[in-house]
Order: structure tokens, then sequence, then C-alpha cells
């Protein structure tokens, strides 16, 4: 609501200045409560992911909306190669490397100061990189900027309908609730949310598992080598691959493919366990990838269809309502999956099933609920998107 009244950029800025200082603070810490407060103040303040999506979505014509979203979805891919070597090579500096950092020194007093400072520099960078970054909430009648008419022209509203976008302005959230062009997507991104976060949470536990628990016996670095070349991996896809399969076919026509490609894929991760060596990292490598390119299709072609629901003046809030509902679903997401992996193994050598495949199946049915959500009467396209 915040993004919508005053603007994007000052909800951007706000937020970027919270990882700042409270991410600093979080490293500093020196009890248990003091990390739970200054990490709580920094979820409360933290409110970038739905404004950026109504930026991204904005900022672009129509024909590049969909590399737009994807640049915004890459940067979770450049955290899975960035973040974990940030933190895996600066924590505990005094130990790792006592010729340059002292015991007695604040980053051998606070072991992870490090990469929290670290992380607070770049935010930094990008705050100030924030002056540069024009609002795309107000718009101006001249020749450099695009009326607000040819905007809603865009999004496939006529002339005519000129007046309905100032009735709906004034439109509450609770209204909001009951566009089901809006919703309907809403829950088709949590719901792969749900299955992405399970996937990667199981993924990580299966493939260090012992072998006699139909695990991959892989270390802990070959599976952060894993996660590593598919984050990059997807990064090239997003930036160069997926914007002409968008110019090409549309955002939303992929998205049934790719759901139905990432349900036959997962189906065959059970069986990888009766492979070894190099053989093994090289189909897992393969396999890690694709999922994780089926993955960024899907959740582009879901935050397109959000921001294409609504008008501009609802987009803070309607990213707002999806943001929050998927951080419901990807809190579940880990324990749920947790306590099936635990349930796998515990049944390995099951009279109907093993247990390692009733696992990928259950995580499978949850795509398969996400794809006849696709389909009517449950899913309606936006009108801007029926072509």
């Amino acid at each position: 609501m915040f993004a919508d009244k005053y603007g994007r950029k000052p909800c951007i800025v706000i937020s970027i200045l919270s990882v700042i200082v409270f991410n600093t603070l979080f490293g500093l810490s020196t009890t248990y409560w003091m990390a739970i407060v200054t990490r709580g103040l920094l979820g409360l303040l933290c409110g970038i992911l739905g404004p950026i999506k109504a930026y991204a979505s904005e900022v672009c014509r129509k024909e590049h909306q969909a590399l737009g979203i994807s640049l915004v979805t890459s940067s979770r891919a450049i955290a899975l190669v960035v973040g974990p070597a940030i933190g895996g090579f600066l924590a505990q500096p005094a130990k790792k490397y006592p010729n340059l950092f002292s015991e007695k020194s604040i980053f051998g007093r606070f072991p992870y100061f490090l990469p929290c400072f670290v992380i607070s520099v770049l935010a930094a960078g990008a705050c100030i990189a924030c002056i540069w970054l024009p609002e795309t909430l107000h718009f101006h009648h001249d020749d450099k900027v695009e009326s607000i008419d040819e905007l809603e022209a865009q999004i496939g509203e006529s002339n005519s309908e000129g007046g309905k976008s100032k009735e709906s302005r004034g439109e509450s959230t609770k209204n909001l609730l009951k566009n089901w062009q809006l919703m309907s997507a809403v829950i088709l991104y949590c719901v792969f949310s749900l299955h992405d976060t399970a996937y990667l949470e199981t993924f990580s536990l299966w493939a260090v598992s012992s072998r006699k628990f139909r695990g991959l016996s892989l270390t802990s670095q070959d599976v952060g080598t894993v996660l590593a070349i598919s984050g990059f991996g997807v990064l090239v896809y997003q930036l160069a691959i997926y914007p002409s399969i968008a110019k090409y076919f549309g955002p939303i026509k992929p998205f049934r493919p790719a759901a139905i490609l990432s349900i036959l894929l997962l189906a065959t991760y059970p069986f990888t366990a009766n492979l070894h060596g190099l053989e093994l990292k090289i189909l897992i490598n393969i396999a890690s990838l694709l999922k994780n390119m089926f993955a960024a299709t899907i959740t582009i072609a879901c935050n397109i269809l959000q921001n294409t629901a609504v008008t501009q003046e609802q987009r803070g809030v309607a990213n707002g309502i999806s943001v929050t509902l998927m951080s419901m679903f990807k809190a579940v997401a880990p324990a749920a999956a947790g306590i099936l992996f635990s349930w796998a193994q515990k049944h390995i050598s099951g009279l109907f099933l093993p247990g390692d495949q009733i696992m990928f199946l259950m995580l499978n049915l949850v795509s398969v609920i996400g794809l006849v959500l696709t389909f009517q009467p449950f899913f309606s396209l936006p009108i801007a998107m029926r072509r």
C-alpha cells in the first residue's frame, strides 16, 4: 500500500536501508535474542519484493515485460552462486585466515560479522544506485513519458474504459481478493513456490544421504557445486534464452509444458541412485539445471499474470498480497519436506513403493495440483493475455 500511495522508489530505498542497518547489527549480535530482534526488524522493514516486481512490469514496454520480470527472478539465481560463496569464505575469518584477522579484532569477537558487513556494503552500493532510478508510479503528459491512456491500452483496456481505472484506485484490498484473475495467478504462484521450496529442501538432504537410504552419497561440497552450476545456468537461461522463448510463444504458453516436463523429470530422480561416479555427477547436474529452468519459466509466467490482472494503482498491493501468501506457503514447505524425507528413510523398503519414490511422488503431486489449477474453471486468464 505504501508503494501504491508514495511510489515504488521510496519503498525500495527504505527496504535497502533496512538491510544496511539491521543486517550489520545482526552480524554484531551478542545474544540470541538480539539476533532474533534484528532479523525480525529486517524482515518487517524490507518489503522490496512486491514493489520491485511491480516496478519491473511498469518500467518495460509490453514486448519486454518478460525480460523485465526475468531480471527480477534472476536475482535468486545470482544469489545461489554469490550468496554461499560470501557466507562460506568469509564466516569465521579469524580461524580461516589467522594471518589477516586477529582473534582479538572485531572479526574475531564477532565471527559472522564479516559476511554481514560485505552484504551491507553491497546493499549500500544498491542504495546509491537508486539515485538514478526513475519513479514509475506517477506519469506526466509530455512527449517523453507515455500517457496513462497509452499504458492502459498496453494491458488491453480501451480508452473508453479510462474512467474505470479511476474507480479502481479506491478499490479496497478486500475487493482485490475478489479479483479472481489475480487470485488464480496468486494461487498458482503459491502452489509452485511450495513445490520449489520443498524440492530444494529435499534435494539437498537426499543428495548427501547414504546409499543404504537410496541417497546419492554426495558431499556437501558436491551439492554446493550442483546448486552453483544450476544457479549460473538459470541466470544465463533467464537473461539470454527465456526472453526469446517469451517473444516467440508469449510468456504464458510455455507455462504448462514447463510444468509437465518438470513432473516427468522429477519422476526419474529416484533411479539416479543406481548411478555412480562421473556419470552420476554429470546427470544430476543436468537434471538440477533443467528442473530449475522449468521452475524459472513457471515463476516468471505467474508474476506476469499477477501484474496484468490489476491496474497500476493496485499493483503494489497486489504484489504485496502475492508475496505474503507465497511466504506462508514457503514457511510450511521446509518443515513438510523434512518430515516427508524422515518418513521416507524409515520406510525405504515399503511394500508398495520404496520411501524415496513415494517422497518424489508426493513432490510431484504438488506440481500436478498446480497443473490442474491452470485449467478452467479454476484459472482465469487476464483480459490482456487473451489472444
